[in-house]
């Protein structure tokens, strides 16, 4: 009989739940992170002892961990064994910490602002990452959906970041605007049947596709309604 394995965020820290097929009697780790409030936990299709965790604290940040033993040990990939993974400030350290959105004219579009609460224009500004998808075939791959709105990747299990700058570089960027509780990159999809195809889902702009591993995205809301807009079907805003 197969096992279960369930891995639950909270505000104040991370549980890791195991159980047979019966899910009659489960054993709890945890709490792992304590006083860290998780945005996420997410195994690794291809290799189920890795398990990568996004922490974050309104004092210290966002940190990316990651397991390489189903969650019995824990580091930040991107800190050096041995080396501290805090500032002398407290602050966290490591490249895989840094989200720095591309504004580059050769990778993407310099895209720096979006629409706010009140119909201007603000500054795009990391802020944490809400949702984490590992590839479906390589433990080293993964996605990370962030606040403020963006999608990045990283080759190297969570070491290092780069953002797909085409979904904020799509056009309809400008018009993304925060929801009651930000305007982040809550939903992350890889089709098992296409390894180029992605869908996303953001807060408040919308549901996203992509068909070419993220080069290029198309929004996929038509057939929504925003009944109190000016207008009833517009492209994104949801």
């Amino acid at each position: 009989m197969s096992g279960v394995r369930v891995l639950v965020g909270t505000k104040k820290g991370a549980f890791i739940l195991t159980s047979d097929g019966k899910r009659a009697k489960w054993d709890i780790q945890g709490p792992l992170f304590g006083l860290w409030e998780m945005f996420h936990l997410k195994g690794s299709p291809a290799d189920p002892n890795r398990i990568y965790a996004s922490q974050t604290s309104g004092w210290f940040g966002q940190i990316i961990a990651r397991s390489d033993d189903g969650g019995k040990n824990w580091h930040q990939p991107g800190t050096a064994p041995g080396e501290p993974t805090t500032t002398p400030q407290g602050w966290p350290k490591g490249e895989s910490n840094k989200f720095v959105y591309d504004t580059s004219t050769e990778t993407g579009k310099p895209l720096t602002t979006h629409q706010w609460y009140d119909g201007t224009q603000h500054p795009w500004e990391f802020k944490r990452v809400w949702h984490i998808e590992p590839s479906l075939n390589d433990p080293d791959t993964v996605y990370a959906g962030v606040e403020d709105a963006a999608l990045f990747r990283s080759t190297d299990g969570a070491k290092t970041w780069q953002e797909l700058p085409g979904l904020r570089g799509h056009g309809s960027g400008p018009k993304w605007q925060p929801g009651a509780g930000g305007m982040g990159l809550h939903t992350i999809l890889l089709d098992p049947s296409n390894p180029q195809r992605m869908f996303t889902a953001i807060s408040a702009a919308g549901a996203f596709r992509t068909d070419d591993g993220g080069n290029t995205w198309k929004p996929i809301n038509k057939g929504l309604k925003a009944e109190y807009t000016p207008d009833p079907h517009p492209e994104v805003g949801y």
